[in-house]
């Protein structure tokens, strides 16, 4: 029988020889095609009868090899270890199993301990938290810092695996939502590496994934802790690294995908350039978050600091950078994954409050103050507000919120501070989360109870006419489907404000029977269109009953049922059957378009 070469190629080896014994499947020939080696074998056991080849032969497809006393088929090329056992780590497995282990927070006890000293947790600790099991894939996760020139090889694997960030895609709620939507790009700076610095390598690796990111539309989620940049890379030649693409590349997602960023602990320079652009800044109370860290001010000649006392959450709270403010580590991982949810789609599962409770969310007494958030409590389902930038612009109350297990977004004005009145930051805090729910596709729900805009000339210092049209810029080019319910005073510009600019710009706009309405607030209109009757009573008790009869009586014209019945609003409502007007509307809009693109060019950090 006659055994033939496969394919063309070059003989380099023969260890058989004519009159000898072949067992099934050994090797006859070895040729090697393309710098691959091919191994003809015996298909069953033989004799040789003679050799037609030797080493070094150039062979063509078809050209004999050898003759064997078998009525067997002819020799065949034989397959890569179909009887291996497949719990053998080969010598260049077990090189790669090795060097992961060392990356992993078990290869590294005394940086992870002072880790935990600190009061926090890991890097891939919060990773492995915010991920659902096991569906973390990281990128570049053997990097070393750029550094060899100045370092060991092994000193780099050891001190700086992953070249201080552990980035890669994975999903988070996927108990709740599918793959598809749980799908995720998480990236963290790890503080036991060179302090959380931004190195050559790892700036490379941010560039690749938020490319992805980009390609791949997936939200991020960014541990951001660190000290910016890195002053002892070696091994490029950089003079400014001015040319690095990061920020641009992370800012241009604005718009695109949700950005949620978290600060545990320090956090400067590049690090908070890259929190500074997230739609949502979540930090633990011991954070802090500056531009430029205490070296940077020491070296601007403006003194000497400790990090503690640059951009605590004591001053980043309220002045609105925080928007969500964590106890712990573990505290804000469950809050991203908690914000995330909103922008993953509705759910199946909900629960709410009776609905009866808000006959008396509003009380009677017109200038009773009552807690906004009780009320939102009970509208939305059951424990599902998370509300952003509580405090900051506390006159104005921004949260997102799931109804009939829908997630949307709810701008309430806050009767306890100032009346209801829209200052500079409520204003600014209101359109900023307009944008962040336009660009998201998240319905929005305005309750209006205001007396309109602060006035005073205090108040005008504070460049209110610019910050108030922000509110009427963004409200009038939402995209998505928004509704107005008027609790209580809907009064003026800043009632119109909370409706998009104009009541017929909402779906919806309706009020509660104890809704009351007019282009100023009752007492000032009183005040200013009758002031020559009430001047002319000279008797100061009997002018304040005059008063007090006018502002009744307007009290009775602007009325929710009495404007309702010259349709400048759309209906006066029971409060119970809120969620019931409110879903009729959003079931009625068009179903949700997959988008490929923004619809913004980004949202307003601010």
């Amino acid at each position: 029988m006659e055994v033939v070469a496969p394919l063309q190629g070059t003989v380099v080896a023969v260890p058989v020889a004519a009159g000898g014994r072949v067992a099934q499947g050994a090797t006859l020939v070895v040729i090697e095609s393309m710098k691959m080696e091919h191994v003809v074998v015996a298909t069953a056991p033989a004799t040789v009868t003679a050799v037609a080849v030797e080493v070094g032969n150039l062979v063509a497809r078809g050209d004999r090899l050898a003759s064997l006393v078998t009525g067997e088929d002819r020799g065949r090329p034989a397959e890569a270890g179909p009887d291996a056992d497949p719990d053998t780590i080969r010598p260049d497995l077990a090189e790669l199993l090795n060097r992961r282990a060392r990356t992993l927070d078990a290869a590294r006890p005394e940086a992870i301990d002072r880790r935990h000293r600190s009061g926090h947790r890991s890097a891939r600790a919060n990773i492995d938290d915010l991920c659902d099991p096991g569906s973390f894939a990281e990128y570049g996760g053997l990097v070393i810092a750029a550094q060899r020139g100045r370092r060991e090889l092994d000193e780099l694997i050891e001190r700086t695996p992953a070249d201080g960030l552990v980035g890669g895609i994975g999903t988070v709620n996927g108990d709740t939502v599918d793959d598809e939507r749980a799908r995720c790009a998480v990236l963290s700076y790890d503080y036991t590496v060179l302090a959380g610095t931004q190195g050559q390598q790892n700036h490379r690796k941010k560039d690749r994934l938020f490319d992805i990111v980009e390609r791949l539309a997936l939200p991020v989620v960014l541990f951001a802790e660190g000290g910016g940049g890195r002053p002892g890379d070696t091994d490029y030649p950089v003079i400014t690294g001015l040319d690095c693409m990061a920020f641009t590349l992370f800012a241009r997602l604005s718009g695109l995908v949700p950005l949620v960023g978290i600060a545990s602990g320090r956090c400067f320079a590049g690090n908070a350039a890259l929190l500074g652009c997230c739609d949502v800044v979540i930090a633990t109370e011991d954070a802090s978050i500056g531009m430029g860290g205490p070296a940077m001010i020491e070296g601007g000649g403006l003194g000497t600091f400790r990090p503690e006392e640059i951009g605590p959450t004591s001053v980043q709270v309220p002045n609105g950078v925080i928007d969500l403010l964590a106890t712990s580590d573990e505290d804000a991982v469950a809050l991203a994954r908690t914000y995330l949810s909103y922008f993953q789609g509705s759910v199946d599962t909900w629960s709410c409050a009776d609905q009866r409770r808000l006959r008396g969310a509003v009380p009677e007494h017109r200038k009773s103050v009552y807690d906004i958030r009780e009320l939102l409590a009970i509208l939305a389902d059951t424990g599902s507000v998370l509300e952003l930038r509580r405090g900051f612009g506390p006159g104005m109350v921004t949260a997102l919120a799931r109804i009939e297990g829908r997630p949307l977004g709810i701008v309430a004005n806050n009767p306890a501070h100032l009346g209801g009145a829209i200052d500079r930051d409520g204003a600014d805090k209101a359109a900023r989360f307009l944008q962040l729910c336009d660009a998201h596709d998240l319905p929005v729900v305005f309750l209006c109870d205001t007396p309109g805009f602060m006035v005073g000339p205090e108040a005008e210092t504070t460049a209110q006419v610019r910050h108030f049209g922000r509110m009427f810029v963004v409200g009038a080019n939402l995209t998505v489907p928004f509704v107005t319910i008027v609790l209580r005073k809907g009064y003026g510009l800043g009632a119109q404000a909370m409706a998009g600019g104009s009541f017929r710009s909402p779906l919806l706009t309706a009020a509660w029977p104890t809704g009351e309405l007019g282009g100023m607030g009752l007492e000032g209109a009183v005040r200013l269109g009758y002031r020559r009757e009430l001047d002319a009573v000279e008797d100061p008790v009997a002018r304040e009953r005059l008063f007090d009869t006018m502002v009744e009586r307007a009290y009775e014209h602007g009325k929710a049922i009495n404007v309702a019945s010259q349709f400048e609003i759309d209906d006066v409502i029971d409060p119970a059957e809120t969620r019931q007007r409110i879903m009729g509307i959003l079931r009625a809009t068009p179903p949700r378009s997959v988008r490929t693109g923004k619809k913004r060019p980004c949202v307003d950090t601010w």
